[in-house]
């Protein structure tokens, strides 16, 4: 990952390549953003450029041998840090540390750079676990920064996510992120800097990353997947900045129909409060697999938006297929100012829940009752 292949941000990649360059790097930054902004890809493409022996033109060499690490992610000098699951067979009080883990975190890292939280959980197969950054970790971290620099160089400490470590493990980090061994940066990248203990948000030095341009993602999508420009614009313009978004919703037309049989369903279902028949669409949803319901969550809030839009007769602005809009035609008058926030706040928290692997019956049945609520309320 190399600075310019960050989608869009080219005012804050300027600027974190001149912090390097003259030498004014916070040795603490903590990496704040919108979901799919491209926090993490910064952080790398960061370390790669810090650890570069050779960088010119903004950006690393990709020659050097440094950059030839890099490539697959197994430079000495740059460690990484993010939440794991205990093995099977594992005893109550083991606990295991990202070294275990890091062949996953290269492989879906190389794969795919944007990848979320939800698509850890899948590489790691979870079950019903919470993935945690454990109190071992801490000593770790500890260890490896006490170590000179095996290039000679930087030592980079990227922690992703780290609202999931133990406040054991935050407490025993406090006192090397005031006072790190020279030339050490520490990244941590959160998507939810409210649930860091504020000892270390006090001691980083926040970098924001704002949700991408609907331009550079419709250029990138157009690079990428060959797109036409009215094709990538329109998708980029529903991604909301969300470079994952952006290329889960190219996924989701492969489903679109049966995403519009099951959005159609939960709303008649609804209006008719048939609560037999949201059980039986429940257990249909639980069977589809995590990513196809996160799919059908992101497709029924662009839907539920689209309708709301249609009340104003504003059809330049609508973006449904003939049948989406056969069916928005009777069903719009239920989307209103008084409900709009409900239906997507609720779909929003379901979506959530998917990712932090909650059981997805559970999910989807109250997720349907509560929308009995919103969809009367009108």
């Amino acid at each position: 990952m190399y600075f310019k292949d960050i989608i869009g941000h080219e005012e804050l990649k300027a600027q974190l390549r001149r912090c390097v360059d003259e030498n004014r790097l916070a040795h603490a930054l903590l990496i704040t953003g919108a979901h799919g902004s491209g926090k993490l890809p910064i952080a790398v493409a960061m370390a790669r450029y810090i650890l570069c022996s050779n960088r010119h033109d903004g950006d690393a060499c990709g020659t050097c041998p440094s950059c030839v690490k890099m490539d697959k992610l197994i430079h000495s000098d740059l460690h990484f840090v993010f939440p794991v699951k205990k093995k099977k067979g594992s005893s109550a009080d083991s606990a295991p540390l990202s070294d275990d883990y890091i062949a996953e975190w290269r492989r879906i890292f190389l794969k795919e750079p944007y990848f979320g939280y939800g698509d850890w959980l899948n590489m790691l197969d979870v079950e019903n676990q919470q993935p945690m950054i454990y109190e071992k970790e801490s000593g770790e971290i500890l260890r490896k920064l006490s170590l000179k620099s095996r290039e000679g160089g930087w030592k980079v400490m990227i922690i992703w996510l780290p609202e999931k470590m133990k406040e054991a493990c935050s407490n025993k980090l406090l006192k090397i992120l005031e006072e790190p061994p020279a030339e050490t940066l520490f990244m941590l990248v959160t998507e939810d800097a409210e649930h860091i203990i504020p000892t270390i948000l006090s001691r980083t030095q926040a970098v924001e990353v704002p949700r991408i341009s609907v331009d550079a993602i419709t250029a990138a999508l157009q690079q990428r997947y060959a797109l036409d420009e009215a094709t990538a614009r329109s998708v980029a313009q529903q991604s909301d900045g969300d470079w994952e978004k952006a290329e889960s919703m190219l996924k989701v037309n492969n489903d679109k129909a049966l995403y519009l049989e099951l959005f159609m369903m939960l709303m008649r279902t609804a209006y008719k409060r048939d609560i037999q028949a949201m059980k039986q669409w429940s257990e249909q949803v639980a069977a589809l697999g995590r990513e196809r319901q996160k799919g059908l969550l992101e497709y029924c809030q662009r839907m539920i938006r689209e309708n709301f839009i249609m009340n104003f007769g504003r059809n330049e602005m609508l973006y449904l297929t003939p049948e989406e809009r056969n069916f928005s035609q009777n069903f719009s008058p239920f989307v209103n100012e008084n409900n709009i926030f409900g239906i997507v706040e609720e779909l929003s928290d379901a979506q959530k829940h998917v990712e932090q692997n909650v059981n997805a019956k559970m999910i989807f049945f109250d997720m349907a009752l509560r929308m009995i609520v919103w969809i009367k309320n009108r």
